[in-house]
């Protein structure tokens, strides 16, 4: 069992930057890749970052590549999702997810991947 708290969100202006926290208890940390993931109203859940267990890959949308940084600190049970340059199309609530099973690099850009998600926090970019 693992369970997940997103923190960080809040409303910003376009071009501005936001640090999004999720904070992971239960099984070792060190041991799970971890994604990022958003969704707008009306629109599907979709992919945005994802960390490999080690911190080493990384993975990005092609909408946020080059603007948001993931990392983590095994030490802290924590991944972050650092988002500059920040866009009104970036608004959705943002959801940390764990997967646990280890599936491969290629699935981490695949929502049923994911074992666990947090609950989700609200970004909100105004033009």
């Amino acid at each position: 069992q693992v369970h997940l708290v997103e923190s960080g969100g809040g409303l910003v202006q376009a071009g501005g930057s936001l640090r999004l926290s999720c904070s992971a208890s239960g099984r070792t940390f060190s041991s799970y890749a971890m994604g990022w993931f958003r969704q707008a109203p009306g629109k599907e859940r979709e992919f945005v970052a994802a960390i490999s267990w080690t911190g080493g890959p990384t993975y990005y949308a092609n909408s946020v590549k080059g603007r948001f940084t993931i990392f983590r600190d095994n030490a802290k049970s924590t991944v972050f999702l650092q988002m500059n340059s920040l866009k009104p199309e970036d608004t959705a609530v943002y959801y940390c997810a764990a997967d646990l099973r280890g599936g491969g690099s290629s699935l981490l850009a695949t929502r049923g991947t994911y074992d666990y998600w947090g609950q989700g926090t609200q970004v909100t970019v105004s033009s």
